[in-house]
């Protein structure tokens, strides 16, 4: 009974189990349906916005385009009309040309018609012009031959005579009239190149101090004299082979002279000296240990002189060896004017000039530095220095203009630039100024022979006298043989004369003096 019971139970419970399966079921087909239908009807809504906006869209981009296409009509409508009117234009042009060109053909026609007539008239001008000339020339000859019967002179004869005589006169007025346009170009010349140099010299021109070829050394005393020379003249022929100076011990109290041609030797000398005196140590070893010393000091001071001389003149970029050799000028004098100075000088002087006439400053102040570079050579050369330092200022890699200058301050080669005359005026002011170099007696001496010499050369030249220490030569002619016309003549081929034979500083002013005497005696 009981299992019969489970049975029906569990019978029971199965088919509850499938009635609620199936009534679940239909429930959830319920649901979904619901869901289906309700996605559709989003769909067909959002379906139908999108044709919507679609449309809208449509709309506006038809109407923008049918804008942009109303104004590219208009624009190249615009652009055409523009067109039209330069062709318009363009032909009026052509025209007009095509008018003027016909009236100048038809005036060609015109003139070429009176051109015609005008040859035709020549041609019978020429015609007659010849026949006339004809009947001249007949007269002419019967003339000369009544003149030559008169005269008893041929006609070639005395055509040589009167040209001979047209000749001398003609050359006479020509040089009076030449003289007076140099005297007039020279005075306008003058006064402008007077205003720059005298500009030039005022703001540049320095003091000068002559120096010599011997140093004085100072002593305390003649007791340090002993120990300098040593024991049997040891120390200073140690001194004398290590700096290649002559050390002069004399009499003279408390000094002792350093004898030598080159500057940088005798400055050697000297400051090994006084460490060596300061020190008190002088024997040979020790001398040569000091001079070494104070070479290599020398040295370093060149360098640094050079690289204070090119900063202090504004100079950039000038090759290290070149700097070396502007510091050596320092120690180098040119007739008692130191070099180094000098240069500088002429720089200042050249960097001026060239501000005045309109020239590179730069490089004239460049080349004014190195104009001399070939005076300080290390090893003596056969070369003259203004092409010695032409080669070095080319190896070392200067402007072309820089070179010329260096090369043709003393003539040795052709100017080529406005540059190198200025280098060359620039040298001879600053060396030929009163004061600023010594000169040798017996050179100074017989530069002014040569001008009196060269004076005396010339025919009719009775005396000649050089003054103002060589800057003018006077010169006494005779008035029997030289006319007041031909003293003009004559200075200038004395100028000619000396300017191209002889050598000498800044200007020589040649003065002719004619005057004529009528001496009587009274009886």
């Amino acid at each position: 009974m009981d299992l019969i019971t489970i049975i029906i139970g569990m019978v029971c419970l199965g088919i509850g189990a499938v009635l609620g399966l199936v009534f679940s079921k239909s429930s959830l087909n319920s649901k979904a349906q619901f869901i289906i239908n309700d996605a559709k009807k989003n769909a067909e809504n959002l379906i139908e916005k999108a044709t919507v906006q679609a449309e809208a869209v449509k709309k506006e981009k038809h109407l923008q385009a049918k804008e942009k296409f109303l104004e590219l009509k208009s624009q190249h409508d615009a652009d055409i009309q523009q067109r039209e009117k330069k062709m318009q234009e363009s032909e009026k042009s052509l025209k007009d040309k095509e008018h003027k060109l016909n009236d100048e053909l038809s005036k060609t026609g015109k003139l070429e018609k009176d051109l015609e007539r005008q040859i035709a008239d020549y041609g019978k001008k020429h015609e007659i012009l010849e026949r006339k000339q004809q009947e001249l020339d007949a007269i002419t000859a019967q003339k000369v031959e009544i003149l030559e019967k008169i005269s008893g002179y041929s006609a070639e004869d005395a055509k040589n005579e009167l040209v001979e005589a047209m000749k001398a006169e003609a050359k006479t007025k020509a040089q009076a009239h030449v003289q007076s346009i140099m005297e007039e170009a020279n005075l306008n010349a003058k006064q402008e190149a007077k205003k720059i140099v005298i500009q030039t010299i005022q703001r540049i021109g320095t003091e000068q101090a002559i120096e010599n070829s011997v140093s004085v050394f100072n002593i305390e005393s003649d007791e340090v004299k002993g120990r300098i020379i040593g024991r049997e003249g040891r120390n200073i022929r140690a001194l004398e082979a290590a700096t290649g100076v002559e050390i002069i011990v004399d009499d003279t109290p408390e000094a002792i002279l350093l004898s030598c041609f080159d500057p940088v030797r005798r400055e050697i000398a000297r400051l090994s000296l006084h460490r060596l005196v300061t020190d008190g140590r002088i024997h040979p070893a020790r001398i040569e240990e000091v001079v070494e010393k104070t070479r290599k000091h020398i040295e370093e001071e060149i360098i640094e002189v050079g690289k204070r001389t090119i900063i202090d003149l504004g100079i950039h970029g000038l090759h290290p060896e070149l700097v070396k050799i502007v510091g050596r000028m320092k120690f180098r004098s040119s007739y008692g004017q130191n070099l180094l100075q000098h240069s500088r000088e002429v720089a200042n002087i050249a960097a001026t000039m060239a501000a005045e006439l309109g020239l590179n400053v730069k490089l004239a102040k460049r080349a004014g530095l190195l104009h001399d570079i070939g005076k300080v050579p290390e090893q003596e050369s056969e070369l003259p220095h203004a092409l010695l330092g032409m080669q070095w200022a080319e190896k070392f890699g200067e402007n072309p203009e820089v070179v010329n200058a260096i090369g043709a301050h003393h003539d040795e080669i052709e100017m080529t630039s406005l540059l190198s005359p200025i280098i060359q005026v620039a040298d001879g002011i600053s060396g030929a100024r009163p004061g600023a170099r010594r000169q040798v007696l017996e050179s100074y001496i017989q530069r002014l022979k040569d001008l009196e010499s060269a004076a005396l050369s010339f025919d009719g030249v009775s005396s000649a006298y050089a003054i103002q220490a060589g800057r003018e030569l006077r010169v006494m002619v005779e008035s029997g043989k030289v006319s007041d016309d031909q003293s003009a003549q004559l200075s200038y081929d004395i100028s000619e004369k000396i300017q191209n034979e002889l050598t000498y500083p800044g200007q020589v002013r040649i003065t002719v003096i004619r005057e004529t005497r009528a001496v009587n005696i009274a009886r």
